[in-house]
């Protein structure tokens, strides 16, 4: 009898246990969206937080500026595509994109991005296309800062990355860390645009503003925003765009 005593007792702690969901793994959920594109697919935006989201088409899934601080990566599905828009540390965590990657993923990211990894990277530079799977066509975009005393914030020179998206004939723009700039303004046909607002690094609210009305997305995700002293006034972003577009604010801070 002597010998059981350990086992029963091993047994009733882990009923205790299981009765308040101690020991479990924990299953994170990020917000998100489904959005149907012009041809009919249904695709998810996951929200994570800051510039790190991510896009499911048919059981396949594009990262987007993947960040170990944003979200538990080594528990999330993994990588059909990673996306990197430049080298700065919330946007480039290379043991985060570890995480998901499997020998068939492919990444893209920009000239200071791969020289950084360790591992192959497709480079972009602004104005770069490429087709990593049939589903999704990629071309980058020119990102960086335009106001006097910050441009040193995000060169020109550097050629940091914005991407266009187009999956399902929808095209998507994550504008990666930039102000309003002329290549922006020219920018046709943008169905979804996240664009990043917050100060002195990026945008200003009047230059998002700005922004949204040039390129007119049907739906404007402000991202970026927060973690800097000067704090993003979103209710008068989004109260000077209403009748201009649908302005969704998910936890992109």
């Amino acid at each position: 009898m002597k010998t059981r005593k350990p086992t029963i007792l091993i047994l009733s702690l882990m009923s205790i246990l299981s009765i308040f969901g101690c020991g479990r793994p924990k299953t994170l959920e990020y917000p998100s969206d489904t959005v149907t594109t012009r041809n009919g697919t249904e695709i998810t935006l996951t929200f994570f937080k800051h510039a790190s989201l991510s896009i499911a088409v048919n059981g396949k899934y594009i990262y987007i500026d993947p960040v170990g601080a944003n979200a538990d990566y080594a528990s999330l599905p993994k990588a059909d595509v990673v996306l990197i828009t430049h080298s700065h540390h919330d946007h480039l965590d290379i043991q985060a994109v570890e995480k998901i990657l499997t020998p068939d993923t492919e990444i893209l990211c920009d000239r200071t991005s791969a020289e950084a990894f360790e591992m192959n990277c497709y480079t972009m530079r602004p104005g770069s296309v490429a087709t990593p799977r049939d589903y999704v066509k990629i071309e980058a975009t020119a990102a960086y800062n335009t106001s006097q005393g910050h441009l040193q914030f995000h060169p020109k020179n550097r050629e940091d990355c914005g991407f266009i998206l187009t999956i399902g004939g929808t095209r998507i723009y994550i504008a990666g860390d930039t102000e309003l700039t002329p290549e922006m303004k020219r920018l046709k046909d943008i169905d979804i645009a996240f664009l990043p607002v917050n100060q002195p690094y990026t945008m200003t609210v009047d230059q998002a503003v700005e922004a949204v009305k040039a390129i007119r997305p049907k739906i404007f995700y402000p991202y970026h925003y927060g973690e800097v002293d000067e704090k993003t006034d979103i209710d008068r972003l989004v109260r000077e765009l209403e009748g201009v577009t649908e302005v969704r604010i998910r936890p992109l801070e």
